[in-house]
């Protein structure tokens, strides 16, 4: 049996609503997509599942570009992050912002990908392992 994209996709993400109901995960992220159009063709479904956890989503335009993963799989990409409490949201805004708004270089830099990481509610050593394991970094 083959499953389509768009059914993989839209799995992934019931599996990251009730984890992030379930407080295993604070903030999560659907696949991302290629398009804005594609994305939005997941919204009604996210909504739906958003509800049916109690989670809410945020439509992410502009993805943040860390060393925790490759440069390829987010950026030009669009998708949707899924968090149950607005200070979750508020933190990742303020890191995308702090961000642009530094010197991106060195210690800061690793810094940042670091508390993206735990905003992701990975561990210590899923984070340095992310980060060591990344060829393909942002310049």
């Amino acid at each position: 049996m083959t499953i389509d994209k768009f059914s993989y996709k839209l799995g992934a993400a019931d599996c990251f609503c009730e984890m992030v109901r379930a407080g295993v995960k604070k903030l999560a992220l659907s696949h991302p997509c290629d398009t804005q159009e594609e994305r939005d063709r997941f919204l009604p479904e996210f909504e739906k599942l958003c509800q049916k956890y109690g989670v809410k989503m945020y439509r992410e335009d502009e993805p943040f570009i860390t060393d925790l993963f490759p440069v390829s799989m987010n950026k030009g990409k669009y998708n949707v992050l899924f968090y149950q409490d607005d200070s979750v949201l508020q933190a990742y805004l303020d890191l995308k912002a702090e961000k642009r708004t530094c010197e991106y270089a060195g210690e800061k830099r690793r810094e940042i990908a670091a508390r993206y990481g735990k905003l992701l509610s990975y561990t210590d050593e899923g984070i340095e392992r992310l980060m060591s394991a990344n060829q393909e970094k942002e310049p």
